[in-house]
């Protein structure tokens, strides 16, 4: 069964006015998403999904002209095959390392896609895992910056859904930061998880002052306060306080650089995005590394229901899963374009489609109601 075509197909929602969720990155004003299909000689058509990165054309773009010439023909089983030559002809020679790994991952998924559906076996199934209960937290772009009383209000109605954890973004300024997060501690109690994410924007100072105050609200993990890259920073935070593990991942690229990351010491919670870092195969080796060293995968989710059900099966099957991040925004139609693809319960877990592949069936008529809007999708903040 060869590979015959590698198409990517970019979709934008405009948020409506008013309706946008502020945070470190800016305050949103549309959704993109990149959705790859992948046919084969045999029939069988994959699915998956690529990060648009800010920058959904260029991604296209990589698709189309730069890694589909490479892989067109290949076995389409043969994911380690595609992934290695993939890394021998852009990543090791050539850079666009972030853009490449974008690029690969919704082609990589598509692949497992079609492997599951000729084996006629869920995802879960076909990685040696089983359809368990993954914990989840109402995460996605909510729970922005709002006042304490509502934003209190907000993570209430998740906790009212079924939800035991939350994630509060955080990254305003120190005194707002704190402020909110100590209320929002005081109305949901002490049994459910409160998780925080800066976004990037925390210096060490802003660290310094919002740690022990995470510490003392018992928070689950303080994430992204420094940009990516800067392990310096990273490490220098850990030191602060032991109670409250640093968590990073979601702007990391293939296994190499959570290596590095493994190296500098400082992260305990790693949060591979499917749709960024590589795909499938390189999701499974990230946590086969970061099993070894007991360090837990919660994994970053991104836009529509095949990224969420492709995340949700690499958890079933993956020893050291922790949560899955649920997207609860209000606003986001790539999430249910497909139909729902995960329900909380009553435990505040949930669970993988049961059909092959990905166990999502896509309606692409669907597409030509997002045509792309080009331009920036947050408004930034200085």
């Amino acid at each position: 069964m060869k590979i015959t075509s590698i198409t990517a197909i970019p979709l934008s929602f405009r948020l409506p006015e008013g309706k946008t969720v502020t945070m470190g990155v800016g305050s949103t004003l549309k959704r993109d998403a990149i959705i790859v299909r992948v046919q084969t000689s045999e029939g069988i058509t994959g699915y998956g999904e690529s990060h648009p990165g800010r920058s959904p054309g260029a991604i296209v773009s990589l698709i189309h002209n730069t890694l589909a010439p490479m892989l067109i023909g290949m076995d389409a089983t043969d994911c380690v095959g595609a992934w290695q030559r993939v890394h021998r002809m852009q990543f090791s020679s050539h850079g666009f390392g972030a853009g490449a790994a974008l690029a690969l991952s919704g082609i990589d998924m598509a692949l497992w896609d079609i492997r599951g559906k000729a084996a006629n076996m869920p995802l879960y199934e076909l990685l040696g895992g089983s359809r368990r209960r993954v914990k989840a937290y109402a995460g996605g772009i909510a729970l922005g910056y709002q006042p304490a009383e509502s934003l209190a209000d907000e993570a209430q109605s998740y906790v009212e859904q079924g939800y035991k954890a939350v994630k509060l973004r955080i990254g305003d300024t120190v005194s707002a930061d704190i402020e909110r997060v100590r209320h929002v501690r005081k109305v949901l109690g002490e049994e459910i998880d409160i998780l925080t994410d800066a976004n990037t924007v925390y210096t060490i100072a802003d660290a310094r002052r919002v740690l022990p105050v995470l510490a003392e609200i018992q928070a689950g993990w303080l994430e992204e306060p420094f940009a990516c890259n800067d392990f310096a920073s990273y490490r220098q935070a850990a030191q602060i306080t032991p109670l409250v593990p640093l968590a990073a991942g979601e702007n990391h690229y293939m296994r190499f650089e959570f290596a590095q990351m493994l190296e500098a010491g400082a992260v305990q919670v790693w949060q591979p995005d499917l749709s960024k870092t590589g795909g499938i195969t390189e999701g499974v080796r990230i946590a086969a590394l970061a099993s070894a060293f007991r360090i837990p995968i919660n994994a970053h989710s991104s836009a529509t229901g095949l990224n969420h059900a492709a995340t949700l099966h690499f958890l079933a099957a993956t020893e050291n899963a922790g949560y899955f991040e649920a997207c609860v925004s209000r606003f986001n139609p790539f999430r249910d374009m497909f139909g729902r693809t995960f329900e909380i319960g009553d435990d505040g877990c949930v669970e993988p489609p049961a059909g092959p592949g990905l166990g999502v069936e896509v309606d692409e008529s669907i597409f030509s109601e997002f045509p792309l809007i080009d331009g920036p999708g947050y408004v930034v903040k200085f």
